[in-house]
């Protein structure tokens, strides 16, 4: 059965064309009130990208996600392996907070805050319109042969594209690897350190490969928030909408003519210029209602704002708008949905917020050395054997570190060391230790001890052991 004529739509993408070859995407470049706004937030948003690396809080960066040594610093606060549950609890925050927005704004998101959009839209385009000029233009230089202009253009623009992305890679190293790691490489040369090398020569070729040639299409087929808003969006969705009741009235649409009474006609205020067509960084109709390419950059509605201005039309025909605002002129409410997910929200905030105030600078570990059970020594002395680990999260080090037992009289000798240690700022200490206990002060075969962990003669951190002993009959 054939698809209705207006849906025909659905049945491809934009960068698709009929022989499923990819169709270029020449967006005009945009202006207006919206865009002047989307500037500043994409602007002051690339200055903390590439700031954050390198700002310092405690002596701790203030953003870093070193995945191969599982250490994370989020806003200054350190976490390690041991702290997995709080960062897991932080990105179900961040997933079910992402639900919420768009349940409540659509794609806002992807149009204001994206990295790929910002970048995109922000960096790359504009530096597409200053080298090759606006959407008519770099149609014709695409059509036009490879002389002396095409090719200047073209390699200057390339050119500029690969610095800027291997700027972006070295960006994104320092967040992997910590902005000390990275400028103490950059200082020792690049061929000191070919493990490291590599990967950014990797990174870079990723990042030109986007944005020079993969663009919007990141948006369309390969990003997954693009499919889950399919099934978040309701009709009293904010999203960027056309209000296709004043658009197209009982007649539709038709070209603009000069003192023609549009409304006797029975026409809509579209006059359908495709100037909105042609803005879309994404090549869609947005006339066309709700469309999975659509990333809400508001460009079509500054340009439908700008045509609407220059013949005397009321803005607004494409503007931010639910489907039940423009139907049937509801205002926008918190939906049973929607606060559902503020609850849950609040309860996982309140977790994570209970969990980090009962986090411990120092962690530590002790654990029975695997396959030994216990010895019987002089002085009926029962000596079990264990390995520790302290795990050091502060930025300064921890000297006079000792262990003592809480309740139980006895005594504990760590192997190859003295009787205290040093654990150092953000570091790992680790060793074997026994603890020995007169037979007579046991309550079993198996005691619980708690282990008390000094800093000198401050407490810092207990942990509890199973103690193994003869089982004793009476």
């Amino acid at each position: 059965m054939e698809a209705p004529k207006n849906e025909t739509f659905r049945d491809s993408i934009g960068t698709i064309n009929e022989d499923g070859k990819r169709a270029w995407v020449y967006p005009k470049k945009p202006s207006g009130n919206y865009y002047e706004k989307r500037k500043i937030v994409s602007y002051v948003l690339l200055t903390f990208l590439f700031v954050s690396p390198f700002i310092k809080i405690n002596s701790n960066q203030f953003l870093m996600f070193n995945i191969l040594e599982r250490r994370f610093n989020v806003f200054g606060f350190p976490f390690w392996p041991q702290d997995f549950h709080l960062v897991v609890i932080s990105m179900i925050i961040g997933v079910i907070f992402i639900a919420l927005f768009t349940v409540g704004f659509g794609r806002i998101f992807c149009g204001w805050i994206c990295p790929q959009t910002i970048f995109m839209e922000m960096v790359f385009r504009r530096i597409e319109y200053w080298i090759e000029g606006d959407r008519n233009k770099q149609r014709k230089l695409d059509r036009q042969k490879w002389d002396k202009e095409k090719i200047r253009k073209r390699v200057l623009k390339w050119f500029i594209f690969l610095v800027i992305s291997f700027l972006i890679a070295n960006v994104f190293l320092a967040y992997l690897i910590g902005s000390d790691k990275l400028l103490k490489y950059i200082t020792d040369g690049p061929f000191q350190h070919l493990g490291t090398l590599f990967p950014l020569v990797i990174f870079t070729a990723i990042f030109y490969f986007v944005f020079a040639w993969f663009r919007e299409q990141v948006c369309i087929i390969a990003c997954p928030y693009g499919r889950l808003q399919g099934v978040l969006l309701d009709n009293k969705t904010i999203v960027v909408a056309y209000d296709h009741k004043r658009g197209e009235r009982d007649n539709g649409r038709k070209k603009f003519r000069k003192n023609e009474n549009r409304q006797a006609l029975g026409h809509g205020d579209c006059i359908d210029c495709l100037q909105c067509v042609n803005v879309c960084p994404t090549g869609i109709d947005i006339r066309n209602g709700t469309q999975l390419e659509c990333v809400n950059c508001t460009a079509c509605i500054d340009e439908c704002d700008h045509i609407m201005d220059s013949i005397n039309l009321p803005k607004g025909l494409i503007r931010y708008a639910s489907e039940a605002e423009i139907e049937n002129k509801e205002k926008f409410k918190l939906t049973a949905r929607m606060k559902g997910y503020i609850a849950v929200l609040i309860i996982l905030i309140g977790i994570l917020i209970g969990m980090i105030s009962i986090r411990n600078d120092v962690e530590a570990r002790v654990l029975r050395l695997p396959g030994q059970l216990y010895e019987h020594k002089e002085n009926n002395i029962i000596s079990n054997v264990f390995t520790y680990k302290l795990i050091n999260k502060t930025v300064e080090e921890i000297d006079n570190v000792s262990f003592k037992l809480r309740k139980y009289i006895g005594e504990i000798k760590l192997v190859s060391t003295s009787k205290n240690f040093k654990v150092e700022a953000q570091g790992l200490a680790e060793g074997t230790l026994f603890i020995e206990i007169n037979r007579n002060n046991l309550k079993g075969d198996k005691n619980k001890l708690t282990i008390e962990v000094y800093s000198g003669d401050k407490l810092i951190e207990t942990t509890t052991v199973n103690f193994l002993g003869p089982r004793s009959y009476k």
